[in-house]
Order: structure tokens, then sequence, then C-alpha cells
């Protein structure tokens, strides 16, 4: 039996990939001025109305420019004077390295809403670190793994969720792009790199749909070109029961021109699979568009045509809303949990902490059966 109707009128609009907005958005002050404050958390904001209260920045300068840009009137450069003079109904936003922020989590109110940037530690001790402080202060904290709300992933786990390509069997990452590291000197001299700093997005997003994996295989990679990056490619394989599979693969050094370079995520279940094309991370940070796609299997198991289902929005900045999103619903009481609060993203950083264990004894030599 064939498709009754034609696969676009099936697929052209997929819900549920805009996130829950709270009826009345609280303030929200800014601490931390950085380079994806200004490409992605504050355009975020502003699109989706969320008023920002505040910056704060150690360098004032910068936060001054970003202030005049986003016409926000109260420009911080000492920590302690911007929390003292912060409204009660605020929301923190930290966006400072990973490295301080059980420091300023200790200064904030207790039970403060605060999102939190990822990753949630350099390693599982600083992670460990931030959840205690969270913990003992009674602060509601999400962690701004803000992939999960990127429009390609809502709508993904929308018609997941509702059954359309059955049960998941196959959950895959791909990434053979060029990125540019000059924008992130920061990176420079850490002794952990690629999985901590980017596939950990990745990690966490497997987690959100298929739960906690068994065991962790991995293996990450540094380049010549870049002596001073611990790494910049890996492959990952989370270990779940047969006969899931999830693999994430990242190669940020192809350096070949843009014919063979690919970004996506592919979900693959029993009736149909989803592939969605990352395209901001082709040609960052100016991308290439994001493409989304969905295949279904009629009832003898042949595959209908791979059609296009348009999606507005991207990764940068729409999917910051989201995150943004669940920590203002929270404090204003229409959720009960925030997806990725610090008690569900210490779990991804365990799974991170594994993945540099797994590189840490490398595999299997396969001399030892000769």
């Amino acid at each position: 039996m064939k498709f009754k109707q034609p696969m676009s009128e099936v697929i052209s609009h997929p819900p549920g990939y805009r996130p829950r907005l709270p009826d009345k958005p609280f303030p929200i002050l800014v601490i931390g001025t950085g380079g994806i404050v200004k490409d992605a958390h504050l355009p975020a904001y502003r699109m989706a109305g969320f008023p920002v209260w505040g910056l704060y920045n150690r360098t004032r300068s910068r936060a001054d420019a970003l202030a005049e840009e986003y016409g926000i009137s109260r420009v911080f450069d000492d920590l302690d004077a911007a929390i003292a003079a912060s409204p009660g109904d605020v929301v923190f936003d930290l966006a400072l390295p990973a490295s301080m922020f059980a420091q300023a989590l200790r200064r904030l109110p207790r039970g403060a809403h605060v999102l939190i940037q990822k990753p949630m530690g350099e390693d599982i001790a600083q992670a460990r670190e931030v959840l205690s402080v969270c913990r003992r202060r009674g602060l509601h904290a999400a962690i701004n793994c803000q992939l999960r709300f990127a429009p390609f992933v809502m709508a993904a786990r929308s018609l997941i969720d509702d059954g359309r390509i059955g049960d998941l069997v196959d959950v895959e990452m791909r990434l053979n792009t060029m990125t540019p590291w000059h924008l992130f000197p920061f990176l420079n001299g850490l002794p952990r790199m690629e999985i901590v700093y980017h596939s950990v997005h990745y990690v966490d997003l497997v987690r959100s749909f298929l739960g906690e994996p068994r065991g962790i295989h991995a293996r990450t990679v540094s380049h010549p070109l870049h002596p001073d990056l611990a790494s910049v490619s890996s492959a990952i394989l989370m270990d779940y029961p047969d006969p899931l599979r999830a693999t994430i693969t990242t190669n940020h050094m192809h350096r070949f021109g843009a014919t063979h370079q690919e970004s996506y995520l592919k979900w693959e279940g029993t009736r149909g699979a989803i592939k969605a094309r990352v395209g901001l991370l082709m040609n960052y940070p100016h991308g290439v568009g994001d493409l989304f796609e969905y295949c279904l299997l009629d009832d003898e198991g042949n595959p209908g045509p791979w059609t296009p289902v348009p999606l507005e929005g991207s990764w940068f900045p729409e999917a910051f809303i989201g995150s943004m999103a669940q920590v203002q619903c929270h404090k204003e009481g229409s959720l009960d949990r925030m997806d990725a609060d610090v008690e569900d993203v210490i779990r991804t950083m365990a799974c991170v902490e594994a993945a540099y264990e797994s590189d840490r004894l490398s595999g299997v030599n396969p001399a030892k059966f000769l």
C-alpha cells in the first residue's frame, strides 16, 4: 500500500518546534559579555521580547558597546554592585568562562533563578562544584544546552514523540568543516577542548533522546596546524543496548573547500528517518542555512521521497530563546522542571568525563591477538 497523500502534505507543518514562552518575562542581568552573548544571547532575547535589565563585564568598554547597541541602560564592572542593584525578580544569565562559575554562583542571592552557559565545567570536578553550590544555595539553575531548543531538533523530537518514524534505532551527528579557531582565543592552552567545549552539545542531545548510555568509547585528537589547541577532532560512540547506535564524529580541520564539508544530525527509526543540516557550522559564523528533511516507509517497507520541510529560525540565535524561556517559565510557575537543569546536565558531564577517560585508556591493541 502506497502513501495515501503526498509526503509534503504529511509533514509540511511539524508541530511543536517553537519553545513555550513565559506570560510575562522577568528582567535579566547578563553576567559576562563575550562573543556568545553578542552573537546569540542578546539577539535571542530581543527577538523573544525578554527584557535585559543590565550587563556586567570586567572590561566595561565591551559591555558599554553592547549596551548602546541594544538599548540597555545599566552597565557594571563590579559584580557585587550589579547583583545588589538588580530587582528582586531578576533572572541571572551567567556567561563567564566555566572555571569561574562556582565563584560567581556563590555571590548570587539564595533561591535565585540562573541560566549558566555550557559547559557546566571544564572537567567533572568543576561540574560537581557547580552542582554543590546550586544545591547549598537553593539556586534554580539550568545549563544553556541550547541545541536542545534549535528548531530542527524540536521539530525532530515532536515527530519522534508522535511515533512518525517508529522506534529510534540510530542517532548520528557528523561534522566535517573548517572551524575558524582564531575567533576563540580563550581556548588556546586549555588542557581539554573539543569534547568539553563543542561535542558536549551532541553528547547532551543524544542523552535527551535516548537516556543514559551504558558506556562511552572515544578518541579526541589535535592537529599540527593548531598546536595550542588540545584537540580539534573527535569520535564518540555512546553505547546503548542493541539495536540502538549513537555516534558523534567531528573534524573541525577540513581545509579543502566547501565541496565535501558537511554538518548534520540524523535520526533513523523503524518506520522512517529525519535528517537536519546544521548549517551554522559550515562557513561559521555566517552559516549556509539549515535543511530539515523527512522520509517515511510505506506499509510494504518502501521509502517515500526525502522531502524538505520549511522551518523558521536556526541554532543561533533562536535556540537561545528556548533555554532562557525554560528558566523564565519555571520562575513564573508554569513549568515544573527545567529540562537542562543542573541535576540533569551533571549526567552529560559524566559522559564527557567518561569520553576523556576512554581516550586516555585507548582501545584494544590488535597485536595481542597475533
